[in-house]
């Protein structure tokens, strides 16, 4: 065996040290050394982060106390998103975290409530969910509490600071061994084979590597600029190329849900940390110049602004490789989906588990690097479809941007799950998808798409029974979730932090 003796990370924010980190936790320093190549004078993109629930599960795989990590980034609870007028204005649906089954199996509940709107009840499907129940009355309450009760078949996320999230993941390093390098990258040096030797700082200084992670962001200074690894654009399913941001004073106790809301061309956002708000407006310049974007932002604040608006441009698609010779990009350096379902973090965190399994040695056996991009693409492009979901059933044509979503080309993995799911609410059996049934089943729904009938294995249950025990465990979860503490209260209690200095 050859194995690395070295790593070097080429940019910080939250992809650098998140990297920095698993590496840390995996190996000793004696085992790998690990060095990360910043600079103060590049800045980060990050401006306030609304992740996933396996985020979570990253920081307990790098046990990391949970409470502390919260108070330490200014963090707030995630149960989901609310969508603001996307299928048609003045209209709101909520995506939740969790599952929905009524203390069923999944897909059996699915097809039961089904039936039940063929007979004519008026259940909604989100009054099964405790995530949607608990944000429609801004309460909060950890699952893993609750067992045995309807909140147990909730999920969480976190809304935090991204800075402070990568300064948090950059002390928990360097405790760890980590070597972090001050300094601008002028220069990238590569072997007569193409992979990259080393790269030179202004200061002249040169740091090699067996391995290198690039995280230098959009411009993706190893993997593209050095190694052309190519990319894929996907503005031909996802116009959106902007998002104009700024932070705001909190003006009311924050909500345990991201809010997502249509705008003329785009939607715009709004995070709620425990003292700050972080908003932003994603658009497609070909409908909306920067400043009627900055504008409508503006206009629609609920607090005093803290920082400045900016502009972030960007493109949105995924590398063709991105893992190459001995490079892996994460983050922005990968790709970029908008942040319509919060899954940046995410993606980040995914590289590092598919590195981690595909984990080379100094030849970096081209294998490996394959069936890793095979894998990340996967990830991509399931997520990419997603997002294009809530665009593509809109019933808006009150906007050119709009009208253009209404009638757009849909990717054909799009089309092929959608005709399947129009049939008996069904979807393809995908291997580790991040997206589970329940989360497109809360989007088609409250996009307007249900499926024309329901499994006839249902008829074999007795309607009358399962109607009453549809009708009791929506009390009952409604009853039990009324009585839970305000998300304000629960942050006061468990995990409050303090409020930041103001600059």
């Amino acid at each position: 065996m050859n194995p690395l003796k070295k790593i070097t990370i080429v940019g910080g924010g939250t992809a650098g040290w998140i990297a920095a980190a698993v590496l840390c936790n995996q190996f000793s320093a004696e085992e790998l050394s690990v060095e990360l190549v910043e600079s103060a004078d590049i800045g980060t993109i990050g401006v306030g982060e609304s992740t996933i629930p396996p985020f979570l599960e990253l920081l307990h795989s790098l046990n990391i106390d949970e409470k502390d990590f919260i108070e330490k980034t200014q963090a707030s609870f995630k149960l989901g998103i609310q969508f603001s007028d996307w299928k048609q204005l003045n209209e709101t649906y909520f995506h939740p975290f969790g599952s929905i089954s009524a203390n069923m199996d999944e897909y059996v509940f699915y097809q039961n409530w089904l039936k039940s709107c063929a007979e004519g009840d008026d259940f909604a499907l989100q009054d099964f969910s405790a995530c949607s129940v608990m944000a429609k009355h801004k309460k909060f309450f950890l699952p893993q509490s609750a067992s045995k009760t309807p909140v147990s078949e909730a999920s969480y996320a976190l809304h935090l600071d991204a800075g402070l999230a990568a300064r948090y993941l950059r002390d928990y390093a360097e405790q760890r061994g980590v070597k972090r390098t001050e300094g601008k990258i002028v220069d990238v040096v590569q072997t007569d084979n193409g992979d990259i030797r080393s790269v030179r700082l202004q200061s002249g200084e040169e740091i090699a590597g067996d391995f290198f992670i690039d995280c230098s962001g959009f411009r993706g200074l190893l993997i593209e600029q050095t190694l052309k690894a190519g990319y894929e654009d996907w503005s031909h399913y996802l116009p959106c190329d902007r998002a104009v941001v700024v932070q705001t004073e909190n003006t009311a106790p924050p909500p345990p849900y991201t809010r997502a809301t249509a705008q003329a061309a785009g939607w715009s956002w709004k995070i709620p940390l425990q003292h700050r708000t972080g908003n932003g407006y994603v658009y497609a310049s070909q409908y909306c110049s920067d400043e009627e974007a900055t504008q409508t932002l503006l206009q629609q604040l609920e607090g005093n602004p803290i920082t400045e608006p900016r502009i972030i441009p960007f493109q949105t698609g995924m590398r063709k490789e991105i893992w190459k010779n001995n490079c892996l990009s994460l983050g922005l350096a990968s790709g970029f989906i908008e942040p319509l379902e919060s899954t940046a973090i995410h993606l980040i965190a995914r590289g590092m588990v598919h590195f981690m399994r595909h984990f080379p040695e100094k030849d970096c056996q081209p294998a490996l690097s394959r069936e890793f991009n095979r894998r990340m693409a996967t990830d991509y492009r399931e997520i990419r479809d997603f997002i294009v979901l809530h665009y593509c059933l809109t019933e808006r044509e009150d906007t050119p941007f709009w009208r253009w979503c209404k009638t757009m080309q849909w990717p054909e993995s799009l089309q092929y799950t959608l005709d399947y799911f129009k049939t008996q609410g069904g979807l393809p059996e995908e291997i580790d998808r991040l997206f589970a049934p329940v989360s497109w089943r809360s989007v088609c729904e409250g996009m307007g798409l249900r499926p024309g009938s329901y499994s006839p294995l249902i008829n074999s249950f007795n309607y009358a029974t399962t109607r009453s025990h549809l009708t009791n465990y929506r009390q009952a979860l409604e009853d039990f979730i009324r009585q839970l503490p305000d998300h304000e209260v629960f942050i006061e209690k468990h995990c409050r932090a303090q409020k930041p200095i103001a600059a």
